[in-house]
């Protein structure tokens, strides 16, 4: 959806935080005590197997400064893969951080947040020396990061075959080669793979994404209201599971997953990382399938339907940066790499289209990004996002939309970009007052895409507060075995956004009643 309303209800509960170092820095000046020419706090928001996530936010305690520039060593042999919230470069252990230009203000008592991805081996020992603008700095009180990697449950490995063959085998065949039953469908939320055009499980069985969206980590901690809207509590996530829907795709944020220096540091960083973690582990634990969701991101772009002039991640934007996006999914990807329950949507609703002339150019665009005409960033393409995101060694299951707010996947075939993992599908948004909202069109634009590859309407609605179209598009759907899921299970008006429930128990509005009813339907 392209405008989720504005909300000013505070975020009910704590984000969950985790590890982190701190590390105060004191200055000293020869022969007498002296101011510190900063406060550092570095920590470890993230960390996996050979890599890991950090912060560093610095606090000048000194003059006003019109640029700046933080000094450090990292003393186990770290080395930063990737940089934002200023300009990184590292020579062997010293690393240098330089302000961006839309930071290099720092006036005293300022703060300024820079983050980054790096790799570390045998120990990731915090650095124990940093200096702004060339003045030294003493740091009191490091700790170690943990270095334990996270960990996936289990799954339960098959039996093994037996030893020997049967002592006797049949002596004549049988004249009708025996039909075998089709396979068990796992037990829980399944790793899902693509075969064929169809989505399967650790089984072989075919499996459909059927559920709903939560909305609100996109935009409460941009607009400084908290993390989630609304509770996700186990008793709320739970009432999604008793419509029997088996998917729920999380919409996030990039500047807050990242900790950038403009959202409010309870909602950034490690405090979001770890919301998103928990709620992904309460969605897993009710048996279903969560699909995080990059929805709003950074880039300046004020031409032809722009939904904001905001260089922030606070609307959608035509297309992902090259500047942000690919850290956030190179850090979202080695964070649930290791659970191949988890699947990720690359970007919500791209409509390069908007902002170029040509369709030839934005399909272009949408698969290399680069310099796109129109767009005033360097864009960020889908190949760019997936290639981030295999890099890590992730295999999970990536969904990629099409254009023209992910309802035109008419080139998608063609301009599909290359997954050394072939665990790929296809992503499309329908409403009612969507170009493509009618049978003809999905039978002429949908129908050959759903023929090669899997295919998810990742959000349907209207704007009617009833379920008259939805009702189509479940319908065409539910004829060819596809998937697709609600917009959204938050509690807001007709006038706002379609929204599925007016309470967090589950009690549907007149809209959400009919995905309710079709849910229970399908899985009685």
């Amino acid at each position: 959806m392209r405008h989720p309303p504005r909300l000013t209800a505070l975020l009910a509960g704590a984000a969950v935080t985790m590890a982190s170092t701190a590390l105060a820095l004191v200055g000293t000046a020869s022969g007498a005590a002296a101011a510190p020419a900063c406060t550092v706090e570095y920590s470890v928001t993230n960390q996996w197997t050979g890599g890991f996530q950090g912060a560093v936010t610095v606090t000048n305690n000194g003059t006003a400064l019109n640029g700046w520039s933080l000094g450090f060593s990292f003393p186990a042999g770290q080395q930063v893969s990737q940089g934002w919230g200023g300009r990184w470069t590292q020579s062997g252990a010293a690393v240098t951080v330089v302000n961006e230009s839309w930071n290099g203000r720092l006036d005293a008592g300022a703060k300024a947040t820079t983050g980054f991805i790096a790799s570390w081996t045998g120990a990731n020992t915090a650095p124990t020396a940093f200096t702004l603008g060339g003045a030294p700095c003493a740091v009191d009180g490091p700790t170690t990061p943990p270095t334990t990697p996270p960990t996936t449950p289990p799954t339960t490995p098959p039996t093994d075959p037996p030893t020997t063959p049967p002592t006797t085998p049949p002596t004549t065949p049988p004249t009708t080669p025996p039909t075998s039953p089709p396979p068990t469908p796992v037990t829980g939320a399944p790793e899902l793979t693509v075969s064929g055009n169809k989505f399967t499980d650790q089984n072989g069985a075919v499996r459909r994404l059927l559920g709903v969206n939560r909305s609100g980590g996109e935009f409460m901690c941009v607009q400084g209201h908290g993390i989630w809207d609304g509770p996700v509590d186990d008793a709320s996530v739970k009432a999604i599971a008793d419509w029997k829907a088996d998917t729920v795709r999380i919409p996030l944020n990039e500047e807050c997953w990242l900790g950038l220096d403009n959202i409010k540091p309870e909602y950034r960083g490690a405090h979001y990382v770890g919301a998103v973690k928990d709620l992904v582990a309460k969605v897993l634990a009710h048996g279903m399938t969560p699909v995080l969701e990059l929805h709003w991101t950074y880039g300046q772009y004020t031409g032809n339907s722009s939904g904001c002039g905001d260089v922030h991640a606070s609307c959608q934007k035509p297309m992902p940066n090259a500047r942000y996006t690919p850290a956030f999914w190179t850090s979202v990807a080695n964070t649930f790499k290791d659970d191949k329950r988890v699947v990720f949507d690359l970007f919500n609703e791209p409509y390069p289209d908007r902002a170029t002339s040509t369709a030839a150019q934005a399909w272009t665009c949408w698969r290399d990004g680069g310099t796109c005409p129109g767009i005033g960033y360097e864009v960020a393409g889908m190949q760019d996002l997936l290639d981030a995101v295999r890099a890590t060694g992730a295999k999970n299951l990536v969904l990629v939309p099409g254009i023209a707010y992910s309802n035109d996947l008419s080139q998608w075939l063609t301009h599909r970009p290359t997954d050394p993992a072939q665990n790929l599908g296809a992503a499309w948004h329908v409403y009612n007052f969507n170009t493509c909202s009618t049978e003809t069109c999905w039978n002429d634009t949908l129908a050959p895409v759903a023929a090669q590859v899997p295919l998810l309407a990742g959000e349907i609605g209207e704007n009617t507060c009833g379920h008259a179209f939805i009702d189509r598009v479940m319908k065409w759907f539910d004829d060819r075995g596809l998937s697709y899921l609600g917009w959204t299970w938050n509690t807001w008006n007709c006038n706002s956004g379609p929204a599925l429930i007016s309470s967090y128990d589950g009690t549907p509005t007149a809209f959400g009643i009919g995905l309710r009813d079709r849910l229970r339907a399908l899985k009685p």
